[in-house]
């Protein structure tokens, strides 16, 4: 048995994450358009490190930058959903299933096979989108955060009663990846003045807080699987990237592995039971 799994995922949603907000000015799309500049150094990392890993990929990112996106495919690497314009949220299902076909014949036509994953922008999955993507075909959903190291199916039909306790629905056939805005680096490092984000941490600091969510899966679970959610307009910095590369290495060397989210949905689906705690013994207390 590994000692642990981590997944890199890197959601390139450039221009599309302001244009979502109806944010058109030459600032925040310049932000956007350093996302293009990044990839390139981020592909060139995980190569000279033989890493394969997964990418969510707006629609819109996909039309804009139809270069950059074969590149990624052409090194091997895994791309999910993730809406077209980045929409935070969608009016209706029948919408929100259209942005769902739309992107995914976006997706297989790039790669030339049909995605099998999915993280909501910013997120946010509405009520009927658990189901949406199960009657697309999708395998894995990678946007909530009901647990930590340990992948789980999804459900649908909770129901949340005002008067009583919540009662919860049905399993479906579709694996949850958990992702932790602590495992994200945009609330860490970006500085975004109309949402009241105030990023801009030193690399250090964020280094230390994953080293130690590694620490704490190697020392007290058995077989966790830890989900980084970056974008390469943030992790993409100098000072962040050479982050990136000291907590890679860091976590080899102590003999981790590095998979897609897809090939740990697909174990998960086999029986591999991912990341199971290892409760401890507790002392007696007094008679």
């Amino acid at each position: 048995m590994t000692s642990g799994t981590v997944c890199l995922s890197f959601d390139f949603d450039a221009v599309s994450l302001w244009l979502a907000r109806g944010i058109t000015a030459p600032g925040p799309l310049s932000r956007g358009e350093f996302a293009a500049v990044a990839v390139p150094r981020i592909l060139d990392f995980l190569a000279a490190r033989s890493l394969q890993v997964t990418w969510f990929i707006p629609g819109h990112t996909i039309e804009t930058y139809p270069a950059l996106c074969q590149e990624i495919v052409a090194a091997g690497h895994e791309i999910g959903l993730h809406g077209y314009l980045h929409e935070l949220s969608v009016p209706d299902p029948e919408t929100e299933r259209s942005i769902l076909d739309r992107t995914h014949r976006i997706v297989s036509d790039l790669q030339g096979t049909a995605p099998q994953g999915y993280r909501a922008p910013g997120g946010h999955l509405s009520a009927t989108t658990l189901q949406a993507l199960l009657d697309a075909g999708i395998r894995y959903d990678s946007s909530l955060m009901g647990n930590d190291y340990s992948p789980y199916w999804c459900r649908v039909g909770d129901e949340l009663p005002d008067d009583g306790p919540m009662r919860f629905g049905r399993p479906i056939d579709l694996v949850e990846i958990p992702i932790s805005w602590s495992l994200d680096d945009w609330a860490h490092f970006e500085f975004v003045r109309e949402a009241q984000v105030q990023g801009l941490r030193a690399a250090s600091g964020v280094l230390g807080n994953w080293l130690g969510d590694l620490r704490y899966m190697e020392r007290d679970v058995d077989d966790g699987v830890l989900t980084l959610t970056l974008h390469p307009e943030v992790i993409g910095r100098g000072h962040r990237l050479l982050m990136l590369e000291d907590l890679v290495d860091r976590a080899r060397d102590d003999g981790l592995d590095f998979e897609t989210l897809a090939a740990v949905a697909e174990r998960f689906r086999q029986g591999r039971a991912y990341g199971t705690y290892r409760r401890r013994a507790r002392a007696a207390g007094p008679a």
